[in-house]
């Protein structure tokens, strides 16, 4: 990192996951090109879940190569007198794994409803067992994770 007073730890890179609207997964394409997508992320321990279609180009992508990174922001406010920005992102990275085991997926898909949809969280479990095979839920362990952050007072 270039400016190594805006670094900060993993803690804190967990907490911008904890705390953002979305984040960006990563991945590669067949031919080698990238391909990034928002997700809705949730950290549950030391990784981060996220629902994704049985098939399309996420879930192809992360099946053939499952090395991925995951990018959020917390925090971003414009400051136009400094030409500049004040933010707290993060940056996430692992090895993709597709959760197959009914209890971990419906734990995931559970915590992504409370974080992201805390009002239909009474409705879920209808919701789950009619969908859960229809739904994908993959996981990256976070390998590395590291933070940054421009705040002006």
């Amino acid at each position: 990192m270039r400016k190594k007073e805006r670094e900060r730890d993993a803690l804190f890179a967990c907490q911008v996951f904890d705390e953002c609207p979305y984040a960006v997964l990563a991945t590669v394409n067949p031919d080698g090109s990238p391909y990034c997508i928002p997700v809705s992320a949730v950290r549950i321990e030391n990784a981060l879940y996220f629902h994704a279609a049985l098939e399309g180009q996420k879930t192809e992508n992360l099946r053939r190569f499952p090395e991925a990174c995951l990018t959020a922001v917390s925090y971003a406010k414009l400051t136009p007198e400094s030409l500049s920005v004040d933010y707290r992102s993060a940056v996430v990275s692992g090895r993709a794994e597709e959760v197959l085991e009914p209890e971990e997926k419906a734990a995931a898909l559970r915590e992504i409803t409370r974080r992201f949809a805390p009002s239909r969280l009474s409705q879920m479990e209808p919701i789950l067992l009619k969908q859960l095979d229809q739904t994908a839920v993959w996981k990256i362990p976070i390998r590395t994770a590291t933070g940054k952050c421009r705040e002006t007072l």
